[in-house]
């Protein structure tokens, strides 16, 4: 519970403070922005933004979508937009926001700069920990005037949470599975510690065999190599593996991949694949990624985890 109190209180580079009728918010990037008002017409061009403002109940708000944004299903049907499009697309539709992140802003400036001078909001978000999560989705309910509903967010999450971590009490650490989890399989990389997915992992009762991997850049993802995880196969009990577009894997490719048979756990079949957006994205769903895992890791039988 200590975990989740500290969750609760901590600060991330994304503040809010308010005085009188005026809102002051932060994006990731150190942008200061005063609002008076709820943004109406939203453009989201990053598919965990979109997911979360359907989970603040702000879905009427959206006016546009990224391109490849499939969740939930009450935005299918929402015009699609692209950062790689022609900005006037953008200022033609009249939004007051458009949601980016920091990969956005950083790569397409141009694009940024023609929508701020055309008058557009636009706002750069993404948790880098998941001890930012929470702020990250205060300041969603800021922007969009469901503050309440963001608190709600939250109290879900960590009431959830600790089911989870109540049923892990009673399971100590040499009881509990040592676990390598893959995020691209051909370029044999796992997840940064402080990644939501190592989260996950870990809040689901596994333990990460490759905690001392070297993250890449400024990403979730982290270095491994093939030589240094065939050389901990004997020690590996789960290979668990992200599925989806960015790892387009299948159990026989991890099966077959040529030395994998030095892993324990492929030697044993203890092969797991959980859909990406479950451990990937800042949204409630990571929640049902922790509960999944956790049913898996310490069940009888080898599970397929599948997304709802």
């Amino acid at each position: 519970m200590l975990f989740l109190l500290v969750l609760l209180t901590c600060v991330s580079p994304t503040q809010i403070s308010q005085a009188q009728n005026e809102k002051t918010v932060i994006d990731s990037s150190g942008q200061t922005i005063k609002i008076s008002k709820p943004f109406t017409r939203i453009i989201s061009l990053y598919s965990a933004h979109t997911e979360n403002l359907c989970s603040l109940g702000a879905e009427a708000q959206l006016i546009g979508i990224g391109k490849g944004d499939d969740y939930p299903p009450a935005i299918l049907g929402k015009p699609d937009f692209s950062y790689r499009e022609d900005p006037e697309k953008f200022i033609a539709n009249r939004p007051d926001l458009v949601l980016v992140r920091p990969m956005i802003e950083r790569s397409y400036p141009d694009f940024i700069n023609k929508l701020r001078h055309a008058g557009i909001t636009v706002f750069s978000l993404q948790p880098n920990t998941i001890e930012e999560n929470f702020a990250y989705w205060r300041t969603l309910g800021t922007l969009t005037g469901r503050e309440a509903q963001a608190e709600e967010m939250i109290t879900t999450f960590t009431t959830r949470l600790a089911k989870v971590q109540n049923r892990l009490q009673n399971i100590p650490p040499d009881h509990r599975p040592k676990v390598y989890f893959e995020s691209i399989h051909s370029k044999m990389k796992t997840f940064a510690q402080d990644s939501i997915a190592v989260y996950v992992l870990e809040q689901a009762g596994g333990i990460n065999l490759a905690a001392d991997a070297a993250q890449v850049r400024e990403t979730n993802i982290a270095a491994y190599g093939k030589e240094r995880l065939l050389s901990r196969g004997g020690e590996i009990d789960i290979f668990l593996a992200q599925e989806g577009k960015m790892n387009p894997v299948n159990e026989k490719l991890i099966r077959d991949e040529p030395g994998f048979q030095a892993i324990k756990a492929v030697r044993e079949g203890k092969i797991l694949l959980i859909a990406e957006a479950l451990v990937s994205r800042p949204t409630l769903r990571i929640l049902d990624g922790i509960e999944q895992l956790n049913a898996a890791f310490f069940s009888q039988e080898k599970q397929r985890i599948k997304s709802n």
